[in-house]
């Protein structure tokens, strides 16, 4: 994976402004309560600022990357991944895998609670991936394959799988290895989503909806010290107003700088950039089982009448990558089936008449109510429109649009993906048959053969020659169209320390302090 990228300002600090604010809610260390002044005690809180509200805190239920934000500050997973994109082991201590590929052993580290005071152990993790399996579960395509857990004693577990699965592990390094406790499963029920307990580093306190979520840390915690009394992740739509607020000590942290709002953050001395490129992918899903996209080729001539280069250059002056695949750089089936080609008007014309709509039609896209998906939505509007094709454009709340896309309810419909290491989490959920994240609602038994194979197979170049085959099958089929590859662009105030960029585009808080 590329290496962090960090622009630090010159500037002098404006030291009689920060004095100023220092009074701002969560800008500066806040005195706990009943303490004048804070002189006897300080409480340290940091406030981060995400682009949507965490629609789940629930990892079976989650489908948001905003979910995980929060999610991976309450969980520990089974596995992890380091800033050099590496999978390292976190509540596992180890693992071996048979020599047919089928069989896991993992070994787990000994003495971690959950907060509610439950042991961690290897029937919570047998009960978590059992969970994982579940009908209404979003996890059950990356767990699909395991035909049996057992736990023989409580530091051991072993995973039988119905057959190889190369993406096993690097699935347990996100919400399929995010470990909650079983005892609050069994108290809460259905209401789980709103009582949440693991094993990490912080613990939830409460979630308002639409304005924050807030945590405390875990006086307890088994890796080490955490420094951060208390965590609030607070709902920042408009990424200016965050910038703003980040500015001026309110928020420390914000997961997405806008494009044009780098350069006031770059030149303010108090702050920082972080822009990486990452592994997701941003696009659109059109409905293959509603008109107009039940129709093939209106979907491929959609597909085809967007100019990437251009989305990108208006959109993000070079702070993303134009995409016609899920695979970013750096990715085992990165390669041809990401380049595209310019809009040729013949080709779309020809398009529309096999469709039978040789005078173009009308559609609506849902988008998400956020400048820059707002902005992107126009940009699309404004492309597809010289082609006849009418693209109106519905504003969505962003919990509503998950909510659309696991229910059908949308012609189009704007969702991304923040990107896995391995390339199977990147693509399978979301055009394989009957999958969870399939918002599409493609069926394609060629391309979920060629993705069933590349799960199964070792080798990686045996890897690359299937994913080169299905994405050959998925631009035909057009139940998606990728657009552009994602880059982080985190802002931090320069008051933070224990900041570590992860390639997976998460904010870890575990190890993070505040002057």
């Amino acid at each position: 994976m590329l290496s962090t990228k960090v622009r630090k300002s010159l500037a002098v600090v404006l030291l009689g402004s920060m004095v100023a604010l220092a009074g701002c809610g969560g800008g500066q260390s806040a005195s706990e309560p009943g303490k004048e002044g804070g002189t006897s005690s300080q409480k340290k809180v940091v406030n981060i600022g995400l682009k949507a509200d965490p629609p789940s805190m629930d990892p079976v239920m989650s489908t948001s990357l905003y979910d995980r934000q929060v999610q991976n500050s309450i969980y520990n997973k089974l596995f992890d991944v380091d800033p050099d994109g590496k999978i390292v082991p976190v509540l596992a201590d180890s693992y071996k895998v048979s020599e047919d590929g089928k069989t896991y052993t993992l070994t787990l580290k000994e003495g971690i609670k959950f907060h509610d005071g439950t042991d961690f152990n290897a029937e919570a993790v047998k009960f978590n991936l059992e969970r994982g399996l579940g009908d209404k579960s979003k996890r059950k395509g990356e767990l699909k394959l395991i035909n049996s857990v057992t736990a023989p004693d409580a530091k051991t577990v072993v995973i039988e799988l119905k057959e190889p699965f190369a993406p096993f592990i690097s699935a347990l390094t996100d919400r399929s290895g995010m470990i909650v406790s079983p005892a609050a499963v069994a108290k809460y029920g259905d209401e789980y989503i709103n009582h949440p307990v693991g094993t990490g580093p912080y613990v939830f306190v409460e979630q308002v909806k639409g304005d924050h979520v807030t945590l405390k840390k875990n006086e307890n915690y088994w890796d080490g010290e955490v420094k951060i009394d208390e965590l609030n992740y607070k709902v920042f739509t408009n990424g200016t107003a965050a910038v703003q607020n980040l500015r001026s000590g309110m928020l420390d942290i914000i997961d997405e700088i806008p494009v044009k709002e780098i350069p006031t953050v770059e030149s303010d001395p108090n702050l920082q950039v972080i822009s990486q490129a990452n592994m997701g992918y941003q696009g659109f899903f059109m409905n293959a089982t509603k008109a107009p996209f039940d129709n093939q080729y209106l979907r491929q001539a959609v597909d085809r009448a967007i100019d990437r280069a251009t989305v990108v250059k208006v959109l993000f002056n070079g702070y993303a990558s134009p995409a016609n695949s899920p695979f970013s750089p750096g990715n085992l089936a990165y390669g041809d089936s990401d380049k595209y080609e310019q809009p040729d008007a013949a080709v779309i014309k020809d398009l529309l008449t096999k469709g039978g709509k040789p005078d173009g039609f009308s559609f609506k896209l849902q988008i998400s109510t956020n400048p820059v998906n707002e902005q992107f939505g126009a940009v699309i509007q404004n492309m597809l429109k010289q082609y006849n094709i009418n693209a109106e454009l519905e504003k969505v709340e962003y919990g509503t649009l998950i909510e659309n896309g696991n229910n059908g309810n949308f012609q189009a419909l704007q969702l991304g993906w923040s990107g896995r290491i391995d390339p199977d989490q990147n693509i399978y959920d979301f055009v394989v048959t009957g999958m969870p994240n399939n918002y599409g609602r493609i069926s394609v038994p060629e391309l979920d053969d060629a993705l069933n194979k590349a799960r199964a197979e070792l080798d990686p170049a045996k890897r690359k020659e299937l994913y080169d085959q299905a994405m050959e099958i998925l631009h035909e089929n057009a139940g998606y169209s990728y657009i552009y590859h994602n880059y982080d662009k985190i802002g931090l105030s320069k008051k933070i320390s224990g900041f570590t960029y992860v390639p997976d585009g998460i904010i870890r808080t575990a190890k993070l302090d505040k002057q």
